[in-house]
């Protein structure tokens, strides 16, 4: 039994980042829906982030930040937050793998599209004349069918089925009794 259990330990040990793979981005749940946009600093006080903080904070930004449809994702410190709430460690760092960034200079910002692709990106010294001015004009600048792209719609609810075989006037059957385990022979 011991054989099988360290057997068993190994094999997950070896497959489990196989499974993890870069579909567990937060940025799969917004594609289709929404524009993420991105900002990756070294630390709150950096320059890029506080002018671009205090421009999303504008009244007047709010309404075109929802008609765009962003979601605001900040990486400072290695602490990720989207639109102020803050995110797991996991989901922090599934989002920094799905941007397949390499080293580089500090700070960096993103703008996806709908359909998941970049639209615009700076770094380092480029990314200070990012201002959200320039990501509304980017985004207004898009063809029409990335602005109209909207994920597919859900599949229709279930219609409600036959009553199955062994049922009285749509009352249901009663449950079988589950079936013994096998043995397991010991070692």
């Amino acid at each position: 039994m011991l054989i099988r259990s360290l057997t068993l330990t190994l094999l997950l040990a070896i497959a489990g980042p196989l499974f993890a793979g870069d579909n567990d981005s937060p940025l799969d749940v917004d594609k289709g829906n929404y524009r993420p946009l991105i900002v990756i600093a070294s630390s709150t006080v950096d320059p890029v982030w506080v002018s671009l903080k205090k421009s999303l904070e504008d009244p007047a930004n709010k309404q075109g930040i929802a008609d765009r449809k962003l979601k605001v994702y900040t990486i400072l410190n290695m602490a990720g937050q989207l639109d102020g709430k803050d995110l797991g460690q996991q989901d922090t760092m599934a989002l920094l793998r799905s941007l397949k960034l390499g080293a580089g200079a500090y700070p960096k910002v993103f703008l996806m599209g709908k359909d998941g692709e970049t639209k615009l990106s700076a770094a380092g010294e480029e990314a200070k004349s990012v201002d959200l001015k320039k990501v509304f004009d980017t985004i207004d600048a898009l063809p029409a069918a990335e602005k109209e792209l909207v994920a597919a719609p859900p599949p229709p609810a279930a219609t409600e089925a036959a009553p199955a075989k062994g049922t009285k006037n749509g009352k249901p059957a009663k449950p079988a009794k589950p079936a013994k385990p096998p043995e397991m022979p010991d070692d």
